[in-house]
C-alpha cells in the first residue's frame, strides 16, 4: 500500500537550503554572466553606440531638455562637430562647414561650433562625430562576427593591432595638426597634397571639406571600422578565455555544494 504521509517522504534538506544560499545564487549569475559574456558586452556596447543616435530622435519629437543629457554626457567624449556629424530627419545627411555658418554663427570657433545641434529644416545632429560612429559601431558588429568563429579565432599580436591603429592615428592625427590653422582653414579642408598626387582625378567635392562622400569622410569611416574591429580581434579572444575560466570554476563550485 502506497504510504503518502509526510513522515514517509524523504526530503533532500541541503538541496533545498541551497536554492536559497545567497553564495550558490551569486556563483549562479557569475556562471551565467560567464557563460552569455559576449552576448552582455555587446548588449552593453550598443546601447552606449545607439544613445547619440536617440538624442536627434528625442529633438525631432521635441524632448529637448532629454536630448541635451544625452549631447552633454557625451560631449566629453567627442567634439561633436557639427560638419563632421550625421543629421537625421533632415534635408541632407551632412553638411558643409559653411552651410553649418549660415544656419548658426559665422564662426571657426570649435567650441561655438560644437553647439549647434541643427534646426527642424536640416535636421538634428548625431551626438558623436561620424568617426565615433564609425570606431564604435565596429565593435558590437565586430562582436557578432567573432561570435560566430570565436572557436577558430586567436588574438591578434600587438604589432597588428598597433598597425591597424596606425591609419587612424595619422588621419586623426593630421587632422588635429590641420585644424590649429583654424577650422575650415588647414591643410586637410582642401587636400591639396592629394589633389596633386591623384593629378586631380576626383570631383572638387572628394577633395574639399567633410560632406559624406569626400576623402576625410572616407577616412574618418574606414580607419573607424579598423580601430573597432582590431580592438575586437585583440580583446575579445582573451575575454573569452577569462570568462571560460570564471565558468570553469563556479561549474566545480556548484557541484561540490550539491553533493
Amino acid at each position: 500500500m502506497r504510504n503518502d504521509s509526510p513522515v514517509s517522504q524523504t526530503i533532500n534538506l541541503p538541496h533545498v537550503f541551497a536554492e536559497f544560499n545567497p553564495i550558490i545564487l551569486m556563483k549562479r549569475i557569475v556562471l551565467g554572466l560567464a557563460r552569455h559574456w559576449l552576448f552582455f558586452v555587446n548588449l552593453l556596447i550598443a546601447i552606449w553606440v545607439g544613445l547619440p543616435w536617440l538624442a536627434p530622435v528625442m529633438m525631432h519629437w521635441g524632448w529637448i531638455s532629454a536630448a541635451n543629457v544625452i549631447y552633454f554626457i557625451y560631449s566629453f567624449q567627442c567634439h561633436q562637430l557639427p560638419e563632421r556629424s550625421f543629421f537625421l530627419f533632415g534635408r541632407q545627411t551632412m553638411y558643409s562647414l559653411p552651410e553649418i555658418q549660415a544656419a548658426w554663427q559665422q564662426t571657426n570657433d570649435p567650441f561655438i561650433l560644437r553647439q549647434f545641434m541643427g534646426t527642424p529644416e536640416m535636421g538634428w545632429k548625431v551626438a558623436w562625430s561620424d568617426r565615433m560612429v564609425s570606431m564604435y559601431t565596429s565593435i558590437p558588429l565586430g562582436g557578432l562576427l567573432y561570435g560566430l568563429m570565436r572557436k577558430r579565432v586567436k588574438p591578434i599580436s600587438i604589432g597588428t593591432f598597433v598597425l591597424l591603429l596606425l591609419p587612424m592615428v595619422i588621419d586623426g592625427g593630421t587632422h588635429t595638426i590641420s585644424d590649429l590653422a583654424g577650422i575650415g582653414q588647414g591643410f586637410r579642408d582642401k587636400n591639396i597634397w592629394l589633389q596633386i598626387l591623384t593629378n586631380n582625378a576626383f570631383s572638387i567635392t572628394f577633395y574639399q571639406g567633410d560632406a559624406l562622400g569626400s576623402f576625410n569622410s572616407r577616412m574618418r569611416l574606414i580607419t573607424g571600422v579598423l580601430f573597432g574591429l582590431a580592438l575586437v580581434a585583440l580583446a575579445f579572444p582573451y575575454l573569452n578565455d577569462a570568462f571560460a575560466e570564471i565558468a570553469r570554476r563556479n561549474e566545480i563550485t556548484l557541484s561540490k555544494g550539491f553533493r
